[in-house]
């Protein structure tokens, strides 16, 4: 069964490899043609570098039951990454807050064709998971969360492998 949020109608930019909007598609073809779109990530840590991060529920169109970052989806048709990270991250853990934006990689195989915009919120509150998309939220320390990548990679979104790769070369 798939999410109610989920609509394989949904609109999206689809882009080239410079993220330049080429064109426009649904939901369903940009996944089903492995097209070039954009998403956004956004990690919620305590001012402990504690992260939250969250189980895809059993629902989700792509990579159900993996954990990725604490709130991420796609930038709708027309919408900018940071007002799609303000949505995402109201729609999946009722949080808002300043984002500081950390990071942009390139669309590929590895973010799964996903131009991905990482941000950044540090905050004390508590958030609340949307059910629909989230089964599952832990709050880890950010080095662990690193290492449990390494050991178990497949356990993870592509996308989230590679901020946390990109996170690990930052951290040395």
């Amino acid at each position: 069964m798939v999410s109610p949020e989920y609509n394989p109608d949904e609109l999206f930019d689809v882009c080239d490899a410079d993220d330049q909007v080429i064109g426009q598609e649904t939901r369903s073809v940009v996944h089903a043609q492995n097209l070039l779109h954009r998403a956004v990530h956004i990690w919620v840590w305590t001012p402990r570098q504690e992260m939250y991060l969250h189980l895809r529920s059993a629902s989700k169109d792509q990579y159900p039951l993996c954990f990725t970052s604490s709130a991420s989806g796609h930038v709708d048709a027309g919408e900018e990454y940071g007002d799609a990270a303000v949505r995402e991250l109201g729609e999946e853990l009722e949080l808002q807050g300043t984002l500081q934006c950390l990071t942009k990689l390139p669309a590929s195989d590895s973010t799964a064709f996903e131009h991905t915009v990482l941000y950044l919120l540090v905050t004390e509150e508590i958030p609340t998971p949307d059910p629909a998309e989230i089964q599952e939220l832990l709050l880890l320390p950010v080095t662990e969360i690193a290492r449990w990548v390494q050991s178990e990679p497949d356990r993870f979104t592509p996308p989230f492998r590679e901020l946390m790769s990109w996170w690990r070369s930052q951290n040395p």
